[in-house]
């Protein structure tokens, strides 16, 4: 009798569950009494009536779906004017919109790291990175964490090759702020092109939450590509590319992603715009979401956890051991607390810790309320 073609799964999920390491789906309900520290809706935007009605009137305008890939039927009038605002809240001179800020990665990796040239990429950079990096074909080498330096010595031993360096602007599992003008520098002494997503600094970094590269004084350089996400800060759904429009206009051309995908479905085109718009009617928040940031880090590293500075929205508390993040965050959970859980292989370092993204829309009370629930459940040791 044949055998079952599948049966390796079995092994696979058996291993999976020895080593602790189950992953399992936990459908939300449409409102929810826990409080949330575990997503990534930095300005609180995602339910903001203003935003939901963004969504719905474009939905009602242009339909459910983009009905197409953007180079047949998906893009709208709705998706240019997205792009233009993003290049120029940004300070960009180009922009393109993606279904998922993954497929964004994906396209400027592989569409600008083309086989035969070489991608240096920080050992602490996001997954989609990775695997754009695996996709393109350019050989990778994987380098120190925020190191410039170490970057400059995988240059330095690839003379005259075309080259491109690639970091996250702020790392999603500790919420540390990569070294970018430093890496900028060293790109530009080696004729280097430097890729940066933006996923986490985006709304939270640089004026009115125009992002890191913003605040690094770099948006707008030749030598810069960001990527990012609309769905943090933004608190909508896809991602985009910004930079030159040479590039732009070569992705347009060469990235897979942005070819053969169905276009970003108009309701989050729409929600993402109204939150870019709202975001520059209020730039306070972005100085409101590093503010309970830093209240969060002070308070538990006062209270004697090892909690990591944040750069930006995200908060890291380091656990004792993998089990103990897993029950630290359970107990919150069970507390009324939603908090972020990581621990190996998801971290490189191998340290397991729960983490805490910070929201401009929470109250004092709820950051109390948090604090001592974090505090209340912390294991021992």
């Amino acid at each position: 009798m044949p055998q079952d073609p599948f049966d390796w799964t079995d092994d696979a999920a058996r291993h999976r569950a020895d080593a602790g390491l189950v992953r399992t789906l936990r459908p939300r309900p449409a409102t929810s009494a826990l409080l949330d520290l575990a997503s990534n809706d930095y300005l609180g935007l995602t339910r903001r009536p203003e935003i939901t009605q963004a969504a719905a009137e474009a939905a009602r305008r242009w339909g459910a779906g983009a009905t197409g890939s953007r180079l047949v039927t998906g893009s709208t009038e709705l998706h240019a004017e997205l792009e233009r605002e993003l290049a120029e809240f940004c300070g960009f001179e180009a922009a393109l919109v993606f279904s998922s800020g993954y497929a964004a990665n994906l396209a400027a990796l592989t569409a600008l790291g083309a086989h035969g040239s070489l991608i240096v990429s920080d050992a602490g950079n996001h997954a989609s990175i990775v695997d754009g990096c695996r996709l393109s074909r350019a050989e990778t080498a994987v380098v120190a964490h925020a190191d410039p330096e170490a970057v400059r010595k995988t240059l330095d031993a690839h003379p005259g090759r075309r080259a491109l360096v690639v970091s996250d602007s702020v790392f999603s599992v500790d919420g540390d702020a990569a070294p970018l003008r430093e890496f900028a520098e060293v790109c530009r002494s080696h004729g280097a092109a430097l890729v940066v997503d933006d996923a986490h600094g985006l709304g939270v970094l640089g004026e009115g939450g125009r992002g890191a590269l913003n605040a690094a004084g770099l948006a707008g350089d030749t030598g810069v590509v960001a990527t990012l996400t609309l769905s943090k800060s933004l608190g909508s759904q896809g991602g985009a590319v910004l930079g030159p429009a040479r590039v732009i206009d070569h992705l347009v051309n060469a990235a897979r992603t942005f070819i053969f995908d169905t276009g970003l479905a108009p309701a989050a085109a729409g929600a993402a715009l109204a939150s870019l718009r709202l975001l520059r009617r209020e730039p306070g928040l972005a100085d409101r979401a590093r503010a309970v940031a830093t209240t969060l880090y002070e308070r538990l590293a006062g209270a004697g956890q090892t909690a990591v500075r944040p750069d930006a929205a995200v908060v890291s508390v380091q656990a004792p051991s993998p089990e103990s993040a897993v029950r630290w965050a359970a107990d919150c959970r069970a507390a009324g607390l939603a908090v972020g859980c990581f621990r190996p292989p998801s971290v490189p370092d191998g340290i397991s810790r729960i983490r805490l993204t910070a929201r401009a829309d929470l109250t004092d009370r709820q950051i109390g309320t948090a604090l001592s629930t974090i505090l209340a459940t912390a294991p021992a040791g």
